[in-house]
């Protein structure tokens, strides 16, 4: 994907990526598994007194200097799980959680380390419940690139949990557990582009960027796997799962301006930032 970007927009798209993690609000706290170093995820004060009175007592949920650790390591994967979703379905039956999908996500905790993860899942949960829990999930988006350059993007549904109306990538997905994000990023395609693709059909090159913010639900922080798609002319994607309203075929200039404008979902819009950074080199910032 060669563009070329004015020093405005150049500026625009650093900016993105340095602010794409935003810090922890105040008072906030992570939680942790005993025994591990990385945080599984981060709560707002009430919702870790509650989610430590609701624990059970062979795993308590207790607070030390470093934050809230969960005393659960002493148990499976399956144990931590059951006990996990058994929570976020009594949450979502008082309306604390919404929009759910009845489809899990594995979590590993806040690893930064290149994917596949050295060690196992510690459990998994409903992923309506992820951000209430401040958990991180993993997601693969698509871009859809045109032979002169321009991207199909496609709208969100009205009716989706999270974002609605707002512009997204070609295709773009939440990871469930047991896919990996190659695979999501074929399925995506098919479901929301109806795109029949193979592995070979992407770009030799993935790229990976973090996303953390706090949102309506909880924390939001999100690893996602960035592929992209060269399309020729003749593709035009056309949704199946009714989960996107309409697609659109924009210039880069076009799709810089509609997320300066806010258009697009905070996460698509850092997944085209760290695609378009990749060109960021010296001849390719032309002056404004």
């Amino acid at each position: 994907m060669n563009v070329q970007l004015d020093t405005a927009d150049a500026q625009y798209v650093r900016g993105l990526l340095s602010s794409a993690r935003e810090p922890w609000p105040t008072h906030w706290q992570a939680w942790y598994l005993r025994g591990i170093k990385e945080p599984l995820g981060l709560l707002a004060p009430e919702r870790a007194h509650a989610l430590s009175v609701a624990m059970p007592e062979h795993m308590p949920l207790v607070q030390t200097e470093q934050g809230w650790v969960w005393c659960a390591e002493a148990v499976s994967c399956d144990a931590r799980s059951e006990v996990l979703q058994n929570l976020a379905q009594d949450l979502y039956r008082k309306g604390h959680i919404t929009g759910w999908r009845d489809e899990a996500y594995a979590c590993w905790g806040w690893l930064d380390t290149p994917w596949p993860y050295a060690h196992p899942e510690l459990f998994r949960l409903e992923r309506a419940a992820f951000r209430y829990f401040g958990l991180r999930s993993h997601a693969a988006h698509v871009h859809g690139i045109t032979p002169d350059g321009r991207m199909w993007c496609g709208r969100r549904a009205l009716n989706k949990a999270t974002d609605p109306g707002l512009l997204d990538n070609l295709a773009a997905g939440g990871l469930p557990a047991d896919e990996q994000p190659l695979q999501c990023a074929l399925r995506e395609v098919w479901e929301e582009a109806g795109l029949v693709q193979s592995v070979n059909d992407f770009s030799s090159q993935t790229q990976v960027v973090l996303t953390e913010r706090p949102v309506a639900e909880g924390w939001h922080s999100e690893r996602i796997f960035v592929y992209t798609l060269p399309l020729t002319d003749a593709q035009h994607p056309s949704n199946r799962d009714g989960e996107v309203s309409e697609f659109l075929c924009l210039s880069v200039t076009e799709v810089m301006h509609r997320i300066r404008s806010g258009e697009f979902t905070p996460d698509a819009a850092c997944a085209i930032a760290i695609t378009l950074a990749r060109n960021l080199a010296p001849h390719a910032v032309r002056k404004s």
